[in-house]
């Protein structure tokens, strides 16, 4: 009968190691066998099913990865819908972040790699050796100091890095003359400093290393008359996707200035509202400025509102508040973190507000800062929203006082023809002061501005940021003045009558062919900035025209001039794009102007209802949202008065004092 080794298997099924060879236990299985799973890791690992080292603070790993350290249990925790919304929130990040340490990095390959190797990417496997793993890079690695940066890079390095374009030049020598392609590369350098290990202070310095060199002078450059054709088709001839004439992308006075096209923008958040601010960027700043964006696109994001992200505190606080009033009302959310992070902000954007203006310094900042959470309210949240906010007429008051601290309304009167870039500022107050001010039943802030400027015919850059004429919303502004001197008994019913015939005219002056309203687009499916701004005048004409006859003594919906416009406005309407990437939003004040004057028998509320469809669930936010919801409260009590036989009208700015709304509908 013969014996078993000790290295066999046993009858028990346990492995025993052999008593000669100890140094062949493995102590790093031993020591797994022996782990048990923790259970005070954070909730953000234990969400991922990743080892936690419990670091205080912050754990190691969401450090590294950028992620939001939870050890209280978070409210995400206890709904698997919402567990699964932050598994693929924290999924984004993490790609994110991959992909930024990707693209920091820069590979090092050699100009003489045959390019069939270019795609095996060294690993530590490779080396046969430790020191190998951290031997000092080599002089032709682009990370070594010695590297030639003036030799041009080889196919190779952008098969290292697909997301890079590849460079217009090859090794051929026809394309010698061309050099490569200069960069610039941003290192920022943080020092903290501690005394008996508290830190004190902390200083943060960025530094530009650019390998731009100037070309030698040269008699004559290579010209390449085959490629005139390009030059002459694109650049000269226009817009290449409208048809139309060029548009003048630098119209506006910015107040960041304009920016270069390699400027990039370096925004400082806590990594708790990088969430926030990077739902921002991506899903609210497109909803904010949509004719600007038709009109000159792109400077919405890179000359107005990422500049001042960076550069304004008091902004950056303003903007991750409306973002996570977005967040909450697409995504449901609901809870205190999001309540919480909604006046966190708010309150960090008044209180920079407040000590800005009582150290009465950096004027613009704060003035950029106060449109900003007047205007951008309009894009998100809902007409239910209950969380308290200052009312936007508050706010617009320090905007008016800042505007005329900084003199905008005599450089727009008295610089237009010498200068014909308006300050974007100051476009951006004057439509929320026109249309804000039917709002009150006020008279505009800046009436007399808006007079001057209509009568010299000159620009407010009110047609290219939101689509309708500047000589249109002076009249609108006219209507406004007389609404609240109605309001005030500061007229009699003949003056009243006799102003309205007046205005009437005014209009008439600014009607155009009804051939000349087409539909926007173009054979080729491209947008044409300036019909879409015939269109959209036309639509707020007709708005101001039934804005006008409301004032009529003793007006009624019923009138049969009154039904006709409003029949009109309903037919102009066909000539705005409608659905979510549509012109709905821009147009709010006219649908309410139009809406509250129609009744049950009209076509207008059927083709609003319509509109409504077409934009799927992008109608129950913003001030569309706002505005549909006023209209319904307005249609039930008017609905019922003509059903009562009383023939009450009911007016929407009523409506909205009893309601307790504070509505900014533009």
């Amino acid at each position: 009968m013969s014996t078993q080794p000790a290295s066999q298997t046993s009858k028990s099924g346990t492995m025993v190691a052999p008593k000669s060879s100890p140094a062949k236990a493995s102590p790093t299985k031993a020591a797994a066998k022996m782990h048990r799973r923790s259970r005070s890791g954070c909730f953000t690992c234990r969400l991922r099913r990743k080892k936690c080292d419990e670091g205080k603070n912050q754990c190691k790993a969401c450090k590294h990865l950028g992620l939001k350290c939870e050890y209280k249990r978070p409210m995400w925790w206890s709904n698997n819908e919402q567990r699964k919304q932050q598994k693929e929130t924290i999924k984004n990040i993490i790609k994110r972040t991959k992909l930024s340490e990707k693209t920091t990095q820069i590979g090092t390959s050699c100009a003489e790699t045959p390019p069939g190797l270019s795609h095996s990417l060294p690993t530590s496997a490779t080396y046969s050796e430790a020191t190998a793993r951290t031997r000092a890079p080599s002089v032709e690695s682009q990370h070594s100091p010695n590297y030639d940066f003036s030799q041009p890079l080889s196919h190779d390095y952008y098969d290292y890095h697909p997301h890079i374009v590849s460079p217009p030049y090859d090794t051929n020598a026809h394309f010698q003359p061309f050099p490569p392609t200069p960069y610039e590369v941003d290192i920022k350098t943080e020092r903290q400093m501690f005394v008996n290990d508290i830190p004190t202070r902390r200083d943060s310095t960025i530094s530009t290393f650019s390998t731009y060199q100037p070309p030698p002078p040269q008699p004559t450059l290579p010209s390449f008359p085959e490629d005139d054709w390009i030059n002459e088709d694109i650049y000269n001839t226009g817009d290449m996707f409208s048809g139309e004439e060029g548009l003048d992308l630098d119209f506006f006075d910015f107040s960041h200035g304009n920016p270069q096209a390699s400027q990039q923008a370096l925004i400082q958040v806590d990594d708790c509202d990088r969430p926030l601010l990077d739902h921002f960027i991506d899903n609210v700043l497109r909803l904010i400025f949509p004719i600007l964006e038709v009109n000159q696109h792109g400077s919405a994001r890179s000359e107005v509102i990422l500049p001042a992200l960076e550069s304004n505190r008091c902004y950056l606080h303003c903007c991750l508040s409306v973002s996570a009033i977005h967040l909450k009302s697409t995504r449901g959310l609901q809870g205190e973190q999001i309540d919480n992070d909604i006046l966190r902000h708010r309150c960090a954007t008044i209180t920079e507000l407040c000590g800005a203006l009582n150290n009465d310094s950096n004027h613009l900042q704060i003035l950029e800062a106060t449109l900003g959470m007047i205007f951008f309210q309009c894009s998100v949240g809902r007409p239910s929203d209950a969380l308290p906010d200052v009312p936007w007429h508050a706010h617009f008051e320090a905007a008016t006082s800042l505007v005329r601290k900084l003199e905008l309304p005599h450089a727009m009167v008295h610089d237009s023809n010498a200068r014909m870039h308006p300050p974007f500022n100051m476009t951006l107050a004057s439509w929320i002061d026109i249309l804000g001010a039917t709002m009150l039943g006020r008279s505009p802030q800046f009436a007399d501005t808006y007079r001057e400027k209509n009568q010299s015919g000159s620009t407010s850059g009110l047609c290219e940021l939101m689509g309708c004429e500047d000589s249109m919303m002076y009249l609108i502004s006219e209507i406004a003045c007389l609404d609240a001197l109605k309001l005030a008994n500061g007229i009699n019913d003949m003056q009243l009558c006799q102003l309205i015939g007046s205005l009437g005219k005014s209009l008439d002056t600014t009607e155009v062919p009804p051939e000349s309203l087409t539909w926007p687009y173009s054979s080729t499916g491209a947008i044409r900035p300036r019909q879409l701004s015939r269109n959209m005048t036309a639509i707020f004409r007709l708005a101001a025209r039934i804005y006008l006859c409301s004032l009529v003594p003793h007006a009624s919906k019923e009138d049969p001039t009154m039904q006709a416009l409003v029949e009109r406005f309903t037919a102009s309407l066909q000539l705005i794009p409608h659905g979510p990437d549509g012109f709905d939003r821009s147009i709010v004040w006219p649908l309410l102007i139009a809406g509250s004057q129609s009744t049950s028998r009209s076509m207008f509320r059927q083709a609003l209802a319509g509109r409504m469809g077409s934009m799927g669930e992008h109608a129950e936010f913003g001030s569309f949202g706002r505005m549909v919801r006023l209209l319904q409260e307005v249609w039930c009590l008017s609905d019922e008065a003509d059903g009562a036989g009383s023939g009450q009208n009911v007016h929407w700015r009523d409506v909205m004092q009893q309601k307790g709304w504070d509505f900014l509908l533009i």
